[in-house]
């Protein structure tokens, strides 16, 4: 919903209030309930919330904005019953009532003119089409990382979100936490130097959970034609969905695309190449035999990117790289390692430094959700926003590709297309499952 939407709905609920008054309608003590918990939040001044995905990570996400008092949720969707039906209970059971609306098509979700924002926790190869069609809506937008399934559909978001003023965070929460900031504001900085190699270490091996590839019916309540929207018919297995699209080419790109939104992200942050691309990209990657199963994205993986700046960034699996996973910065002074486990560096003492004023201080967030909530008031860009998401994932992207052509690929960042390369070009994107489109 635009701002100026916003204001006028508040605004009127402002005026509805002070006519009750006059009519001495209020009694002469407002109990918390309508304020909010603890009387903190009146009903007028929450962001109204609808959550379009609600399996494991939207579950998580639902919670995280449940806990928040600024945030309202009042609907939920899912193309499994069994998903939007927990979702509701959750919802229910923390406003003591009954009220939280389901769907089972996000469309009806969107088409609600009393939701603000919405939450995007599908499978990759929903993003493109779910995002756009929120701003599209007025919505603003709290989605989960990657950004989208392909570098052109990344870009349909990108514009979508400048053209509608969406306010639009990612879910890549590291951002939010202390450690990762303070990596980042050591490279900015030039407390290690120069830098010439920046290495992101990823998770190695496809993390497929043991549930049959036999085909199999559709389960009552899951809707499977929709769950796979864009991508090309294939017939169901309970192998096949939910966790495990993560290890299909045909809905994600497995550890390298689920984590580069998160490690691949902090390294652009401490790059300052979060506008930026790699000029070329090679690597190679081992992907398991189509003919051995469904499940084919890259098991182990290794690229390199060169950047005009005069730094290589390499992305492997946890397992080819010297200090694992994070991200890890090398100086001509020293060097910086963060990772969820916490930091590390050389010399020691670049841990206790201390930024004076006049240097760079990054955006500072301690609460992911909270920091949504917070732009959505503002209309202020939030910590991880959608050009910077883009960035991030685009090199996962670029490194797949690479991988699977086995040679060195050159770059256009302003084009976003590769140069006189028409075989890479045709694996940037493919055609959707009719009838769905994205257009911004």
């Amino acid at each position: 919903m635009s701002d100026k939407k916003k204001i006028n709905r508040r605004e009127f609920l402002k005026r509805s209030s002070r006519f009750a008054l006059g009519a001495a309608a209020l009694p002469a003590i407002i109990p918390s309930t309508v304020l909010g918990k603890d009387g903190g939040v009146a009903p007028s001044e929450r962001i109204t919330i609808g959550c379009i995905g609600v399996g494991s990570m939207g579950t998580s996400n639902l919670r995280s904005f449940l806990a928040n008092d600024t945030a309202h949720v009042l609907a939920v969707c899912d193309v499994d019953r069994r998903h939007y039906e927990r979702a509701k209970k959750l919802t229910d059971e923390k406003y003591g009532n009954s009220d939280c609306a389901t769907y089972g098509d996000y469309r009806a979700l969107l088409a609600r003119k009393d939701i603000d924002a919405v939450m995007i926790a599908t499978p990759d190869h929903w993003h493109g089409i779910l995002a756009t069609e929120a701003a599209r809506a007025g919505k603003d937008i709290y989605a989960e990382k990657p950004l989208a399934y392909s570098i052109p559909e990344g870009r349909a978001i990108c514009d979508a979100v400048e053209r509608y003023g969406t306010i639009w965070q990612t879910g890549s929460w590291q951002r939010s936490q202390r450690n990762f900031r303070f990596a980042a504001e050591l490279v900015r900085n030039g407390y290690i130097g120069k830098v010439h190699t920046v290495r992101v270490g990823l998770p190695q091996g496809n993390n497929i959970r043991k549930l049959s590839t036999e085909l199999a019916p559709v389960p009552d309540g899951f809707n499977y034609d929709m769950w796979l929207g864009p991508a090309p018919w294939r017939p169901y297995s309970p192998g096949r969905c939910h966790w495990n699209f993560r290890w299909i080419s045909d809905y994600s790109g497995g550890q390298l695309t689920d984590w580069a939104g998160h490690h691949v992200d902090i390294a652009n942050w401490g790059m300052d190449t979060e506008t930026t691309s790699p000029k070329t990209i090679k690597g190679q990657g081992i992907f398991p035999p189509a003919r051995e199963g469904i499940f084919d994205t890259p098991e182990s993986y290794y690229f390199e990117c060169e950047y005009d700046a005069g730094f290589t960034m390499i992305v492997a699996d946890s397992e080819q790289q010297p200090k694992g996973m994070g991200a890890h910065f090398q100086g001509s002074e020293g060097w910086v390692h963060v990772q969820r486990g916490g930091i590390d560096a050389y010399p020691k003492n670049l841990l206790e430094a201390k930024f004076s004023p006049n240097e760079i201080h990054l955006y500072n967030s301690n609460d992911h959700v909270g920091n949504f909530l917070d732009c959505v008031k503002s209309r202020q860009e939030t910590i991880t926003p959608a050009r910077a998401a883009h960035q991030a994932i685009m090199i996962g992207h670029l490194g797949t590709i690479a991988m699977k052509l086995g040679r060195k690929l050159h770059w256009d960042g302003n084009t976003e297309r590769f140069i006189n390369d028409p075989e890479a070009n045709r694996l940037l994107s493919r055609p959707m499952r009719g009838p769905w489109r994205i257009s911004v």
